[in-house]
C-alpha cells in the first residue's frame, strides 16, 4: 500500500469530542452539545498596484465565529442574558473543544476560544408531541489557543 494514502482509521469520530465552557471562572462540562463549529474568517482587502492589471490582495485582520446545537436542558446562557438585562454586564467566556478518537493514530487536538460572546439567547420554548427540545446557539470570539495538535499522519509530509 502506498504511504501517500490516509488510513480509514485516521478519520476522527466526532461523537467522542469534549466541550467545556468557562463562565466567570466556573468550568462547565457542556455535554449537552450535539454539534459545534468554530472558524476564523480572514478579512482580505484589495491592493491596487500601479503597473499591474490584476488586483493584489492582503489579509487585514479577521473575525472568529462559533455555532452549535445543544439539548434544551440547562440555563447557563439564559442566566447570562438575564444578568445582562438587569445589570448591563455581559461576561466574556471561553469554550474548549477537544477531539480524540482512540482508534486513530492522529492523537488529540484541543482548541480554546477566548473572549466569547453569544449573539442571541432562547429564553423559553416548547414543542408539542414527542420531540426532544434543542436550541441553536452562536457567537463570536476574539482569539484562540491550540495547546494540543493532531499528530501528522505517515505520508502527510514529503521528505
Amino acid at each position: 500500500m502506498s504511504d501517500t494514502m490516509m488510513n480509514s482509521k485516521d478519520a476522527v469520530y466526532g461523537g467522542l469530542a469534549e466541550c467545556y465552557v468557562t463562565i466567570n471562572g466556573r468550568r462547565l462540562n457542556f455535554m449537552s452539545m450535539t454539534d459545534f463549529e468554530s472558524k476564523w474568517e480572514v478579512n482580505i482587502v484589495d491592493v491596487p498596484i500601479l503597473g499591474k492589471v490584476g488586483m493584489g490582495h492582503k489579509i487585514a485582520g479577521g473575525k472568529g465565529t462559533w455555532s452549535g446545537t445543544m439539548h434544551y436542558n440547562q440555563s447557563c446562557f439564559r442566566e447570562l442574558a438575564d444578568n445582562y438585562q438587569k445589570t448591563g454586564v455581559m461576561p466574556y467566556f471561553e469554550i474548549q473543544v477537544s477531539n480524540e478518537d482512540p482508534s486513530s493514530t492522529v492523537g488529540r487536538q484541543t482548541v480554546i476560544l477566548r473572549d466569547c460572546l453569544c449573539e442571541s439567547f432562547i429564553l423559553a420554548k416548547f414543542k408539542a408531541g414527542e420531540e426532544l427540545l434543542d436550541e441553536e446557539i452562536s457567537g463570536t470570539f476574539e482569539s484562540w489557543d491550540l495547546p494540543e495538535k493532531f499528530t501528522e499522519m505517515d505520508g502527510f509530509a514529503s521528505n
